[in-house]
């Protein structure tokens, strides 16, 4: 053989097991880490690549638009008054999924509570102030959504005390921008949880459904102390006062969801509202919030003509005792 033709040979079998050597197979990645002020894991199988970047990427997107813990957000930019700021495709997408669940609940669902919120010493500002009925009535005179509005890519307020706040239904929507990424990669099998919210695509491995344990209150210091439920191709968020809350020194406890009704943030006989349904995880994580808002027999009215949603509503009863309404099949 020629010593040209060799050399040729050589560096044709070179590349083809370099080739080789680069090829990766495919495998299970698992993230994990802070995003949010809580903790999120991801789950996604039978891949090539590692998505943390992108991942991180996508979360400080989210962040700049619609964090009101971050001054230059545009969410704070808008807050403080600023009328320039043109929203991007998140803050519209947030903001028109409000609009829509605010009218389902009859706005129970309701981002302007912002100022109250703030007020009863739950939000960015870490106020904590016990609100007299008057101080209430003033400050409700900026919540609606209804006085809010979307033209050409600026938010309108018609109250300029409006002040916005989408923590509850963003980190549901922070979930849906992550699930929607992996699909766009060809992902058909993931889990997607941040904080406790959770999005799930196909199976796990063996064609295992996707199962995660929620604690049950109810029967918490027992061996059964949780209950299993299959969320393959679901949605799950849940709401609570029994962890937000405080208490001063008369006994009187307020809690994280403010009434967007009556602008109060006083406890009721429902502790927390898990809501399960093939949706996004944005509409899930404000129906929770809604549920919250509504008390237990204005929720159980709303799933009457609702019955695609699927909750766990976890109560007191007349006697002090922990009880359960649930319209889910476990497993």
């Amino acid at each position: 053989m020629k010593p040209y033709k060799i050399l040729l040979l050589l560096s044709i079998l070179a590349i083809f097991f370099g080739c080789q050597k680069k090829e990766q197979l495919s495998k299970d990645i698992r993230l994990k880490g802070f995003v949010f002020g809580t903790t999120y894991n991801i789950v996604y199988l039978d891949s090539k690549e590692n998505f943390q970047k992108s991942i991180d990427s996508l979360f400080f997107l989210m962040n700049k638009s619609l964090s009101t813990y971050i001054p230059t957000s545009d969410i704070s930019r808008i807050n403080k008054g600023d009328s320039t700021v043109v929203v991007d495709h998140l803050f519209t997408e947030v903001f028109i999924k409000s609009k829509r669940i605010y009218r389902e609940t009859n706005g129970y669902f309701d981002p302007t509570v912002g100022n109250l919120v703030n007020s009863w010493g739950f939000g960015p500002k870490n106020e904590k102030k016990n609100l007299t009925k008057e101080e209430v009535n003033e400050q409700m005179q900026s919540v609606g959504l209804d006085k809010v509005s979307l033209e050409n890519g600026k938010i309108i307020k018609h109250n300029p005390k409006i002040y916005l706040d989408f923590n509850s239904i963003a980190k549901g929507l922070g979930i849906d921008v992550i699930a929607r990424f992996l699909e766009s990669k060809k992902t058909d099998n993931y889990l997607v949880e941040i904080g406790g919210e959770i999005r799930t695509k196909g199976f796990k491995k063996d064609s295992l459904p996707w199962i995660v344990k929620l604690v049950d209150p109810i029967k918490k210091d027992s061996n059964n102390g949780f209950k299993e439920i299959n969320l393959s191709n679901k949605s799950m968020a849940t709401s609570g006062n029994y962890r937000k809350f405080r208490e001063t020194k008369d006994g009187t406890k307020y809690v994280h969801t403010v009434n967007p009704k009556t602008g109060f943030a006083i406890e009721s006989n429902l502790l927390s509202a898990s809501v399960i349904a093939n949706k996004d995880c944005a509409d899930v994580d404000a129906y929770a919030t809604a549920f919250m808002a509504m008390g237990l027999e204005k929720t159980k009215y709303f799933l009457k003509t609702n019955n695609n949603i699927k909750v766990i509503l976890i109560f007191t009863n007349n006697r002090g005792d922990l009880e359960e309404f649930s319209t889910y099949t476990y497993k």
